[in-house]
């Protein structure tokens, strides 16, 4: 009786301690524009589903990046929100949607990718050896400049414009993107 008790127990043990690992994969999905970022899906299939990141999306599409953004990477991605392509000037997402203005348009998204899996961590490690700033060069060839404002990322464009991380470490089967608040523009 004591040996089965004990082995009940055990598996008692085993199952909530399975249980209890299985929580934090859970945790890993992080929700962004009311949908949830799910690590399996790659970039686009996870931006797609954002209500925070339709006009991100709408210029992806009119730039010819979809298949880009949906290959092995990996990516970092720095993603404006709706909200921060609404703060540029007025017409400028109009003008910049427009077939004749594809260039400048794939320009100023690739201006938001990094080639490779920079989480988090990864930047801040960088802003810490660069003893408070790290230059990160974009997929475009520019240049962005990452430091620390608490625990908050702010990144510096070309045009001396800022952006800060608002959702940072949301990872995708081929990078991991983060959310910025403001569109950030090269020279």
């Amino acid at each position: 009786m004591t040996i089965r008790f004990n082995a009940r127990l055990a598996s008692i043990g085993l199952a909530a301690a399975l249980a209890a690992a299985a929580i934090p994969s859970l945790a890993a999905d992080v929700m962004v524009g009311g949908a949830p970022m799910l690590a399996s899906k790659d970039i686009i299939d996870n931006a797609v589903n954002s209500k925070d990141h339709t006009t991100l999306v709408a210029a992806v599409k009119a730039a010819g990046l979809v298949d880009t953004l949906k290959g092995p990477g990996p990516f970092t991605v720095f993603a404006p929100t709706n909200a921060a392509f609404a703060a540029l000037p007025a017409g400028t997402v109009d003008t910049l949607l427009k077939p004749e203005n594809k260039a400048t348009l794939t320009t100023v998204l690739t201006y938001h990718v990094v080639a490779g899996k920079w989480d988090a961590a990864a930047l801040s490690k960088m802003i810490a050896d660069g003893k408070g700033m790290a230059s990160i060069k974009t997929v475009a060839g520019g240049m962005l400049t990452a430091k620390a404002s608490g625990k908050t990322i702010m990144l510096t464009d070309e045009k001396g414009g800022t952006a800060n991380v608002t959702i940072a470490d949301v990872y995708q089967s081929n990078g991991v993107i983060h959310v910025v608040d403001k569109v950030l523009l090269p020279k």
